[in-house]
Order: structure tokens, then sequence, then C-alpha cells
């Protein structure tokens, strides 16, 4: 049914998006042709067709067993510790489930997978870049609540793309997805080609401009936005996002319970979906026709 799947980024907050796909995608033969995805999204795309969700999830709560605080002071003057251990932890954690024989299962079974990052403005130099990036991208978020920002791009910011299937060892595939997630100061920044690359969602946090125009497309959102609907349509492509606040935080490296709840959230959303899916499966087919509706309401076609 759905030819193309974006997953947006958001840290921790893609733990919905993995529990949304274990219940809903055999259910409804989701086989996509195109995946897209920035940052975490990346990660977690990958992450399902390399390994599994339960598998994962019990990495990361050993991963975290001894991770106590998401900064360490002690380390502020230290040259061989980080006083953010995000890098460290989530670098190693990539290499751990995504390498290896998990690498040739994802090149072997998974479809083409399209990942974003960032390039900065070619006036900023990247410590001013992350600020004035960051900056916009929160503006926008936050406060104008846009589903698709844009004040990335007007500073300069501009998207890049590569293909899981270019990655010639997992080595190059952390790095790429460590470039989709690059965000000072939890991540340093991350060089690729020489230049150095920051967040996808610096451009845009759900790509959708990663994918073709004009094909079925389903796109896995992980904040909520309050002038949506769980499940709504926009622009011809199909959206659904948590039914309300995950309960992790993007880069909450001190909360493996927080990841397996927002997983768990992820699965009742999920059956959600799937109710709505069966009663109206045709209509959600053609989601250049749909705008927007809640499926707990009564009055769902609004």
């Amino acid at each position: 049914m759905f030819e193309q799947v974006v997953f947006a980024g958001g840290g921790n907050r893609c733990w919905w998006q993995a529990g949304f796909w274990d219940v809903v995608a055999e259910k409804i033969s989701l086989r996509p042709r195109l995946i897209a995805g920035a940052s975490a999204g990346a990660a977690t795309a990958c992450m399902l067709y390399a390994n599994t969700s339960s598998a994962v999830l019990e990495y990361y709560h050993k991963a975290l067993a001894n991770n106590h605080r998401n900064f360490h002071l002690r380390h502020l003057f230290s040259r061989k510790e980080r006083v953010f251990p995000h890098a460290r932890i989530y670098r190693q954690a990539l290499k751990d489930v995504l390498g290896g024989e998990h690498f040739q299962k994802l090149k072997r079974d998974a479809p083409e997978i399209r990942i974003q990052f960032a390039r900065l403005p070619r006036h900023l130099g990247p410590r001013s870049a992350v600020g004035v990036g960051l900056v916009a991208y929160n503006l926008e978020k936050y406060w104008k609540k846009r589903l698709h920002p844009t004040f990335g791009r007007r500073l300069g910011f501009t998207p890049e793309v590569v293909r899981v299937s270019d990655c010639e060892t997992d080595d190059d595939l952390v790095s790429l997805l460590v470039a989709s997630s690059c965000t000072p100061p939890f991540t340093p920044i991350e060089y690729r080609n020489g230049r150095p690359t920051l967040d996808g969602g610096m451009v845009d946090n759900v790509p959708v401009d990663a994918v073709e125009r004009g094909r079925t497309t389903l796109v896995l959102v992980t904040r909520r936005y309050p002038n949506h609907a769980p499940i709504f349509a926009y622009s011809g492509r199909l959206y659904v996002q948590p039914s309300e606040k995950v309960p992790v935080s993007s880069w909450d490296y001190t909360d493996p319970e927080g990841m397996s709840r927002t997983y768990q959230q992820g699965h009742r959303d999920g059956r959600a979906f799937l109710k709505v899916f069966e009663r109206d499966r045709a209509w959600l087919a053609d989601a250049t026709r749909v705008r927007s509706f809640d499926p707990s309401s009564p009055d769902r076609h609004e």
C-alpha cells in the first residue's frame, strides 16, 4: 500500500517508531520500496532490518546501566573523557547493533534506505553554525510548531543524502548515521569528505524531500504536533504521530526504562492505527483526499 516510508528524527523518541512498526508492518504487509530517515530515525530504520527491537532495547538497558548522568562535570578538563557521554555510547551502540552480521543482513534484506544529513552554510564555521542552526530549529519546532521547517534552508543549511547501499563497510554506515545525528554539544562535529556535517534536522527533521513525489508515502514523526490529529494527511502523504507526548527525552541516556515505555506506546498507537486501517483502508490509500482525522473521534473526517 505504501511505496515509501519516512522516519523523522528525534533521538530516543524514535523508539516510538520501532514499536509502531513492529505492530503494523506485518499486519498491513508494509514493504516499502524506499525509506528515508534523518538522525535517530535513520538509525531506527536500519535497525528494523538489521536486528530486532527487543535485542537492541536489551542492549541499551545494559549499556546505560552505569551511566547515571547526561553531564559529567568532573570530565570538564579531561583529555580522555568527554563531559557528555552520548557520542561514545551512541557510536559504540551503532557499531554493536548494526555491525558485522547485522550489517550484512541490512545490505541483503533492506529496501533502498536514504539517510539525510546537513551541510553547513558557507559563511559560517562549525561552532557558529551549530548555534545559529539550533536557535532556528527550536524557534520553528517549539514556537512556530511547524511540521516542515524552512529557517534552516534560508540560513544556508543544505541537505545531503547518502544511500545505505553505498556504504561499503559497517564503519561507513556508523559514520553516516553519526553525521545525520550530529548535535553538539552531545556529539562532536562529524566530517565527511573533509567537510563538517550536522544533524539532518537542521534542514528538516522530517526528511520528505529525500523520497520521491507522487508515490504513496507513510511518514512517522516522533513529536506531538498539537494542530494535527494522530493520523493526518499533508501534501499527499499520510502522517502518523504519537497519540501523546512520548515518555522519554531525545538525549536522555540515563533512562532506558523510558525507551521501553516509548516503544510500548508505539505498540499502542500501532494497534489504534490498525483499527483505522481495517475500517478505512480504501480511504487511507488515497491520502491526497485526506485532510485530518482522529481515530477516536466519531466525526473523524474533518
